[in-house]
């Protein structure tokens, strides 16, 4: 949902609705459609705040010039540690997992390391409390990947 609304530009109710009727897949769980919903409907209202968080880490990167997996993949688990419960390390965690799956080796390194150094930031600031009893069994990356995906 995020690349189709980076790459079309098209308003973000838009993406969701055209992604979950021509894409989506029909066996996702009811839960995991919501979140993955939630995640992209998010991330696309906090664009602006979520790239000034990234280029604060990205040294010597536009947002612009970054593959658009890459930064889309950024701004999700972004938006996912300013948001959501989801312990900061599994949000690294399952960017990682999506960038393995859509991107390339060195952007793996490159997502872990401006991830890394935002979380690191964040916990100074606003450390999660019992991040590990946060964790929720039913959410096993399907949602992050359908958010992350066309």
């Amino acid at each position: 949902m995020l690349f189709a609304a980076d790459v079309a530009e098209t308003p973000h109710d838009e993406v969701v609705r055209t992604y979950w009727a021509e894409l989506g897949d029909a066996d996702i769980e009811e839960p995991a459609r919501e979140f993955a919903t939630r995640l992209a409907s998010g991330t696309l209202a906090h664009l602006q705040a979520l790239d000034e968080r990234i280029r604060s880490r990205a040294e010597h990167w536009r947002i612009a010039r970054m593959a658009v997996v890459d930064r889309n993949i950024l701004r999700l688990a972004v938006y996912e540690f300013l948001h959501e419960t989801t312990p900061r390390t599994v949000a690294i965690n399952e960017a990682l997992e999506i960038a393995r799956r859509f991107s390339t080796y060195e952007a793996t390194q490159f997502i872990n390391g401006i991830l890394d150094a935002i979380k690191r930031d964040l916990d100074e600031q606003q450390p999660q409390q019992n991040a590990d009893q946060l964790v929720d069994a039913d959410n096993d990356g399907e949602a992050e990947e359908a958010a992350a995906s066309e």
